[in-house]
C-alpha cells in the first residue's frame, strides 16, 4: 500500500460507490457539490436500526411496525457476552483503533452488533432489502478487520447478514490470522481512488441506477 493509498478515508460504502460510479462518488465524497437524499427505504432502515439498537441495549419495546423482527433481537440478546449496538470504529493506516474522527483515521464503519464474549465474537449487521440475492459478505470482512484490531483478545468471530424482511441469515466465520486479507482485498480499489484523486478523472459509469442519482448533470442520468 503506498502513501497516496495510505492518505486516503474510507469505508465499505465509500468503496461500494466509487465502484458503481467514480463520478458519483466524487460529487458527493470529494466536491461534496451534491447530497444523496433520503428515500422511503432508506428512512425505513434507519428506523429499524434505531429500534433494534435501542431494543437490545436498553430494552425499548419495538415499535409496532418492526414487531416481526422481535423474535431474531430476542436471539441476538440471548448471546452471553459484552454488547455493543451501532459500534463506531475507526483504524488508522497502520491498522490501530483510533477515534472515528481523527486526523490520521483511515477506515471507518459501524458496525450494528457486535457481542464480545472472551476469545469468541458475533458481528451481526441488518438488512431491510427484500432479498439476500446479491448479498455481500465483503462488508462482514471490513467489520472483522477492525474488529480483531480493537480487541485483541478475539481469536474468531461469527459474522452475519440479517435480511429481516426475507429472514434470510447469511454467516461467514473471520479467524485472527487472516485479519490482514480481509483489509488488503480492497487494495486496489483504494489504488483506483488515489489515481483518480492524483489525475482528476472521475468517469460516469452507466446503470440502471442511474434513474436514482443526485448527480443531475450527468450524461448518464435520464433525469438531466
Amino acid at each position: 500500500m503506498d502513501k497516496c493509498t495510505q492518505a486516503l478515508t474510507w469505508s465499505y460504502s465509500s468503496i461500494k460507490q466509487f465502484q458503481n460510479c467514480p463520478k458519483q462518488y466524487y460529487h458527493t465524497r470529494v466536491l461534496k457539490d451534491v447530497k444523496s437524499g433520503d428515500t422511503a427505504a432508506t428512512i425505513y432502515g434507519t428506523e429499524l436500526h434505531k429500534a433494534a439498537e435501542e431494543f437490545i441495549k436498553d430494552g425499548t419495546p419495538i415499535p409496532p411496525q418492526f414487531s416481526y423482527v422481535r423474535p431474531y433481537l430476542d436471539r441476538l440478546s440471548a448471546i452471553p457476552g459484552e454488547k455493543h449496538c451501532e459500534l463506531k470504529f475507526g483504524l488508522t493506516a497502520d491498522l490501530e483503533p483510533c477515534d472515528f474522527f481523527a486526523p490520521d483515521v483511515w477506515l471507518r464503519g459501524v458496525a450494528d452488533l457486535v457481542v464480545v464474549n472472551g476469545d469468541k465474537a458475533f458481528s451481526i449487521d441488518y438488512k431491510t432489502g427484500k432479498s439476500a440475492r446479491y448479498a455481500d459478505t465483503k462488508q462482514l470482512d471490513v467489520v472483522a478487520g477492525a474488529l480483531f484490531a480493537m480487541f485483541p483478545e478475539v481469536s474468531t468471530i461469527k459474522s452475519g447478514l440479517l435480511f429481516v424482511v426475507s429472514k434470510d441469515f447469511i454467516t461467514k466465520e473471520h479467524k485472527r490470522e487472516e485479519a490482514k486479507t480481509y483489509l488488503e482485498q480492497f487494495n486496489f480499489d483504494l489504488e483506483r481512488i488515489a489515481v483518480a484523486t492524483d489525475t482528476g478523472v472521475w468517469n460516469a459509469k452507466a446503470s440502471p441506477l442511474c434513474r436514482f442519482c443526485p448527480v443531475l448533470d450527468c450524461v448518464h442520468n435520464p433525469t438531466r
